[in-house]
């Protein structure tokens, strides 16, 4: 019936609405779309935005995701990720949503960064006890293709401009999917999700960095580092040479639907562990305390690792 998007970057949503709403007219479908302006971050707002218009399935898709600029900014991914994702969760709960997918990503899993590490801390808190009635579910993938930020577009206009092209590093490889492929999964993996289920998308053979710079110079009739050089810039902190999509003491079962599994053995958090954890990164982010945040980050998303009083990580049970 109604297609609420909501955004804090006002020139992406209005950008969006003109491409739904052209596609729909082209369709001859109703304009079901309703943009509003708002902030995860600002869990006040968000409330009053849910309760007004009381969504039935939340898609939380609302991150940073750039690595190298989260290692140079982690109470900013700590704020925006963690606590934006507790703020979507309790706004869920208050208006009476009956379900809610977290979109992860394939960093959180064994994570290196902290953009990773806030996603395995988000997939903890949706994954905790606290929830019913609401059904919660989180899904890991790799690199949409022409996603904002992502290296295709990337290499595009550093082509576009004679070059070079940017490499991190010669033995870089990554997992792609397309927007199609991954909307999809996400909306099969919503109607699939029975509560507190971690699902991961099949992303096929990874895909070397080099190779695919080579094939987009190629496709524009250039010939690689003749017409268009390519610089490695090695990689930055946080990032790895290949991604996984499963961590250790993690795996993968198939289910009823193609191109998704679900993620068993993940560790999960108790609901008075994950409020301890809320209220403890909310007491830090509001010192600045950027050293006492990032040893709790890092401390909590450690398997194998029980802090005093914060927090206390519930086991696998029946390998879920």
């Amino acid at each position: 019936e109604q297609l609420l998007l909501l955004d804090n970057n006002e020139s992406g949503l209005h950008d969006l609405v003109s491409e739904l709403r052209h596609a729909l007219a082209q369709q001859h479908l109703p304009d079901v779309l309703l943009p509003v302006v708002g902030d995860i971050t600002q869990p006040e707002a968000l409330d009053s935005i849910f309760l007004r218009h009381h969504p039935q399935q939340v898609f939380h898709a609302a991150a940073y995701k750039h690595v190298s600029w989260m290692e140079k900014f982690p109470l900013q991914a700590i704020r925006t990720n963690l606590l934006g994702t507790h703020n979507v969760l309790q706004a869920g709960l208050a208006c009476g949503a009956e379900r809610l997918l977290l979109v992860s990503s394939d960093k959180a899993a064994d994570p290196s960064s902290v953009m990773g590490a806030t996603k395995r801390l988000c997939e903890m808190l949706v994954l905790a006890d606290q929830h019913a009635p609401l059904q919660v579910a989180a899904v890991r993938f790799g690199n949409v293709l022409g996603s904002r930020g992502s290296v295709v577009p990337t290499f595009e206009r550093q082509i576009e401009r004679g070059g070079p092209v940017t490499v991190t590093d010669s033995r870089m490889r990554r997992y792609f999917i397309s927007v199609d492929e991954a909307v999809s999964l996400l909306l099969a993996a919503n109607a699939l999700s029975q509560g507190r289920d971690l699902f991961m998308l099949e992303m096929g053979e990874e895909v070397a960095i080099l190779e695919l710079a080579h094939r987009m110079i190629r496709l524009r009739g250039l010939r690689p580092e003749i017409d268009i050089p390519i610089t490695f810039s090695g990689p930055g902190p946080g990032e790895k040479l290949s991604e996984q999509l499963a961590g250790a003491g993690e795996s993968q079962e198939p289910t009823s639907v193609p191109g998704i599994v679900q993620v068993k053995g993940t560790r999960r958090l108790d609901s008075a562990a994950a409020n301890r954890l809320v209220n403890r990164f909310q007491a830090l982010l509001q010192t600045e305390d950027e050293a006492a945040a990032l040893d709790l980050l890092w401390t909590s998303v450690r398997p194998g690792v029980e802090l005093t009083g914060l927090p206390v990580f519930e086991q696998a049970v029946d390998g879920s």
